[in-house]
């Protein structure tokens, strides 16, 4: 039976309403130093306001900026550093597709039973462990955890982008990607106030790559059709292959 969701992502468009970030925390949500946000203040490089003495930044004009930087940079731009040891590489071009190389069929849950975000993450994680990727299950639900503690993952329209609070080779054998659809939509503490029905957990070795993964899901999440359609889908195979067809619809327009 094709499952539909008309408290998450269906109706009225939902707006995300502004969260202010001070220093410390926009540069722990874009998992950069307080010197990396520091210098891309003072060549003006991120968007940030001036209150008194403080520097205050705004989550949308953040995300926005975070997903206009990403997608649109070329590969190498973002951080020239070499990777992390044991980080295997992934192409990180505009119009290279990288969910297939992240996501398999078999990593897609499209009935999770989870109903509190606790045992979403839990859930979520049993699901990682399918992969063969993951090397550290404690570790990873800990890090899950604590990002949540932060601030929610869970963005307007009913999805939510799992990740660990930091990117440790150690952690995967390579980057990968679960996602997972809740038989019932739950509260995930999303900015519009809506509940949550689709998660994606994303695992990645090193922050490049994550950046660059965050970036390309909220594309397709709001500039696709993509959250409706996988409601709407049927299996696992049937969201698998929505994904791929979203990835090229927005990767032509690159």
């Amino acid at each position: 039976m094709a499952k539909t969701s008309t408290t998450s992502g269906g109706g009225k468009s939902a707006r995300v309403p502004h969260r202010i970030f001070n220093l410390y925390e926009v540069a722990d949500y874009l998992h950069l130093t307080r010197g990396d946000v520091e210098r891309l203040v003072r060549d003006n490089e991120i968007p940030y306001q001036r209150r008194g003495e403080k520097l205050v930044f705004m989550r949308n004009d953040i995300d926005e900026w975070a997903s206009k930087r990403i997608i649109g940079s070329k590969k190498g731009e973002i951080d020239d550093d070499k990777p992390a040891p044991r980080a295997k590489a992934h192409n990180l071009d505009k119009q290279h597709a990288i969910i297939p190389e992240l996501l398999r069929v078999e990593y897609i849950n499209p009935a999770l039973k989870s109903k509190t975000k606790a045992s979403v993450i839990n859930d979520m994680v049993a699901q990682a462990d399918k992969t063969g990727l993951l090397l550290q299950k404690a570790d990873l639900i800990k890090s899950l955890k604590e990002r949540e503690q932060m601030c929610s993952t869970a963005l307007a329209g009913g999805i939510a982008l799992l990740h660990p609070r930091t990117h440790q080779p150690y952690m995967f054998e390579d980057s990968f990607l679960v996602l997972g659809r809740t038989i019932q939509p739950i509260p995930f503490g999303s900015p519009d106030g809506m509940t949550t029905d689709l998660f994606f957990l994303v695992c990645c070795q090193e922050d490049k790559i994550h950046l660059h993964v965050l970036a390309r899901l909220c594309v397709l999440c709001y500039q696709t059709t993509m959250l409706l359609d996988l409601r709407e889908a049927e299996s696992a195979e049937e969201m698998y292959n929505l994904l791929i067809s979203a990835e090229q619809e927005i990767i032509k327009d690159l």
